[in-house]
């Protein structure tokens, strides 16, 4: 059958609950990072080059962090339609499945279609399937370089389009790496191509210049740009990693969770079973392309895997780019065995564990709905330019959906009187106390103007 009926298959299933606001209870907190810097270019100032968070303090939220790609796609479509936060899952989902597309016709290359087929529809079930439609970059950024990946192996091998393929290369590529950095890794298989001897030498010294490019333009956002706007503006928000020393150890001290990520989060335990049986069937067959890419790809990944330390311990996206090279590997696994029924089973089991296991993504528990009330309480005795801080640590979430500017905090330094005074003294006006999602109930010796069971509101 047709692989583009199985990806407009399981995106038309997540579509289901499309427009839910960014409140789910996996990584809301990095949604909404995303959709309130689209609102800002939406509302403050629309310069791709100068992205703005609402957690701002009393600055201009002006800070360094990954290329706005998604974000400005979002705002683009403001400009349309009006801003509405689950715009960015509607973009995320159509480049992710796009991105699946693109996976299957490069695989479609190299191995048999029934490897190309089996594989893709892994890669769609696996925790690919929620994240595609998130607002978040992971899934949309490393669809855009599978597509870089599939134009540029075209442009090497000769592919009569070469101008073209060589410039849809550059710009997915381009674009994929500086909306993640870490789904850069992958491009280290240009390296197989680039050492074959077929591949015409002008060919490899003009992929080499144009990817040299590539890499000086992501160099200099994130080395160059993104700190000068933390030192420029004052405002630190995007996190670059740590010292591959630092990172192995503390891998090392989380092994448990980083495991966990493979053989759990990335295809569930089905899934990274049959990944097995693939690896197993590999070596058997001596599949060595299908072993050079897991090999050359997993190295790589231990680079962006130490880099991240603690990070990617307790973070289950960050494995988000290495699973499209588990899912080949399964894939070709599901593709060795001969009895068709037991690989129809396989792939049907694969789905319905992966689907089954993360259906809460599609609603909105019932004590996160009072996050979506903020903006109108605050609206009712407040302006949208006040200072606000709200009790939820190191959490965005709230504040975003108050519809405010301004601080996080714990409750304990909202217990330091010292520290509230320095809040009002910078221009905060407002103390939000959430009493469950986010934060925990506590007293504040100030006025409460808003008492509900899920939140207090106090007037500095």
């Amino acid at each position: 059958m047709d692989i583009r009926f199985w990806i407009l298959f399981f995106a038309i299933i997540r579509i289901y609950g499309i427009t839910n606001p960014p409140a789910e209870v996996v990584h809301s907190w990095r949604q909404t990072t995303v959709a309130m810097v689209a609102r800002n270019f939406y509302e403050v100032d629309s310069n791709i080059f100068y992205p703005r968070i609402d957690i701002s303090e009393d600055l201009t939220g002006i800070t360094g962090m990954e290329f706005p790609l998604l974000n400005y796609l979002v705002y683009l479509m403001s400009l349309l339609f009006g801003y509405e936060h689950w715009y960015g899952r509607l973009i995320n989902l159509l480049v992710t499945s796009l991105g699946c597309y693109y996976f299957y016709r490069l695989l479609k290359k190299y191995f048999s279609e029934r490897t190309a087929f089996c594989s893709t529809l892994i890669l769609t079930a696996s925790l690919w399937f929620v994240y595609a439609r998130k607002v978040m970059p992971d899934t949309f950024s490393m669809s855009l370089v599978i597509m870089g990946l599939y134009y540029g192996t075209n442009y090497l091998e000769g592919n009569a389009k070469g101008w073209k393929d060589l410039i849809l290369y550059a710009l997915f590529s381009l674009f994929g790496i500086l909306s993640k950095l870490p789904s850069g890794y992958i491009m280290v298989l240009f390296l197989l191509p680039m050492l074959n001897r077929e591949v015409k030498l002008r060919r490899k010294a003009v992929f080499a210049g144009v990817s040299v490019l590539i890499c000086v333009l992501v160099a200099w956002w994130y080395f160059y740009w993104v700190p000068y706007l933390v030192e420029e503006y004052g405002l630190w928000h995007f996190f670059m990693g740590k010292g591959f020393g630092d990172g192995f150890r503390e891998i090392m001290a989380n092994l448990g969770d980083t495991l966990a990520h493979f053989y759990d989060d990335a295809l569930k335990f089905i899934g990274f079973g049959v990944f097995v049986v693939g690896l197993v069937f590999c070596v058997l067959k001596k599949e060595k392309l299908a072993l050079w890419v897991t090999s050359i790809s997993f190295v790589a990944f231990c680079g962006v895997v130490f880099k991240s330390g603690w990070t990617f311990a307790h973070h289950a996206y960050y494995v988000v780019p290495f699973v499209p090279v588990m899912a080949l590997v399964a894939g070709y696994g599901v593709a060795s065995i001969q009895k068709k029924w037991l690989q129809v089973l396989l792939l049907v089991a694969i789905s319905i564990e992966n689907i089954g296991n993360r259906h809460t993504d599609f609603i909105i528990r019932a004590d996160r709905q009072a996050l979506l009330r903020l903006e109108e309480e605050f609206d009712q005795f407040s302006q949208p330019t006040d200072l606000i801080v709200a009790n939820s640590g190191e959490d965005p979430t709230a504040v975003y959906f108050a519809h405010r500017k301004g601080w996080v905090a714990s409750n304990e330094q909202l217990s330091d009187v010292a520290y509230l005074e320095d809040l009002r003294s910078r221009g905060c006006k407002y103390v939000l106390v959430l009493k469950k999602v986010f934060g925990s109930e506590m007293v504040l010796n100030c006025e409460r103007i808003v008492d509900t069971e899920d939140y207090s509101i106090y007037c500095l």
